[in-house]
C-alpha cells in the first residue's frame, strides 16, 4: 500500500488530491499537512512514506527551504513540488535541490497521476517546456559531461534505470560495499549530495539509462 504524504496550506486542494491519489491505489494512505513544522513531524513519524508532494508557497517556510530540508533529513524519500507558477527559474530552482519531479496545479488529474506513477518507478519529471532544448536521453552519451570510469558509468545508467544499490550489486556481479563506493564517486563526479540530483544531472547532460536485461 502507498503512503504519501501532501503538504499544501489549503484544506480543499489537500482534499483534491486525497481523491486523486486514489487512482493510484484504492488503499492509498495520504497523511496530510497544512504547514511544513508538521510535514517534517510526519516524515519522521513515518519514515516508510513514498512521496512528498509540496507545496511551493506555504505560509511559515518557502518551498525551496522545505525542499532542502527534506533532502538533508530524508534523502532518499521522492519530493515532487506542486506549484500554481511554472517559470524555468523556479523549475530548474527546484530541481537543483533534488526533487524528482514539478507539476502546475492547472495539470489534469489524469496527467498528475501518470507523472507520479512515473516518479514512483524512480524516473525524473520536468514540464516538457523546461526540457525542450535539451536532448532526448535516448539519443546522446553524456557530452561534456564529468569523467567517469567505464565502471561507474555501468552504476550509472543502472541508476537511470531506478535500480537500486542491491539490484546492481546483483546485475553488475559486484559486492555491496564497491557498489556504495561506486554510487558515492559518480555522486562526487556531479558535484551532487543525493540519488536523486545525480540522476537528474545525468539526465540533463543527456546520459544514457541502462536497459532491462
Amino acid at each position: 500500500m502507498l503512503k504519501i504524504l501532501v503538504v499544501d496550506d489549503h484544506a480543499l486542494v489537500r482534499e483534491g488530491l486525497r481523491q486523486v491519489l486514489k487512482g493510484l491505489d484504492e488503499q492509498v494512505e495520504v497523511l496530510e499537512a497544512g504547514q511544513c513544522s508538521r510535514a517534517f513531524e510526519l516524515a519522521a513519524l513515518h519514515p516508510d512514506l513514498d512521496l512528498v508532494l509540496l507545496d511551493y508557497l506555504l505560509p511559515d517556510m518557502n518551498g525551496l527551504e522545505a525542499l532542502a530540508l527534506f533532502g538533508q533529513q530524508h534523502p532518499e524519500l521522492p519530493v515532487v513540488m506542486i506549484s500554481g507558477t511554472v517559470e524555468p527559474r523556479i523549475v530548474r530552482q527546484v530541481m537543483a535541490l533534488g526533487a524528482v519531479g514539478f507539476i502546475a496545479k492547472a495539470s489534469l488529474s489524469s496527467e498528475l497521476l501518470t507523472i507520479l506513477r512515473a516518479v514512483l518507478e524512480g524516473q525524473i519529471y520536468m514540464p516538457s517546456e523546461f526540457l525542450a532544448g535539451h536532448a532526448a536521453l535516448d539519443e546522446v552519451d553524456a557530452p561534456g559531461g564529468p569523467q567517469l570510469t567505464s565502471r561507474q558509468h555501468e552504476v550509472l545508467g543502472l541508476m537511470l534505470a531506478a535500480r537500486s544499490n542491491k539490484e546492481i550489486s546483483v546485475t553488475l556481479n559486484l559486492s555491496d560495499e564497491t557498489v556504495k563506493n561506486h554510487v558515492s564517486a559518480v555522486l562526487r563526479a556531479f558535484g551532487v549530495q543525493t540519488r536523486m540530483q545525480a540522476v537528474l544531472a545525468a539526465t540533463l547532460r543527456g546520459y544514457i539509462k541502462a536497459q532491462a536485461p
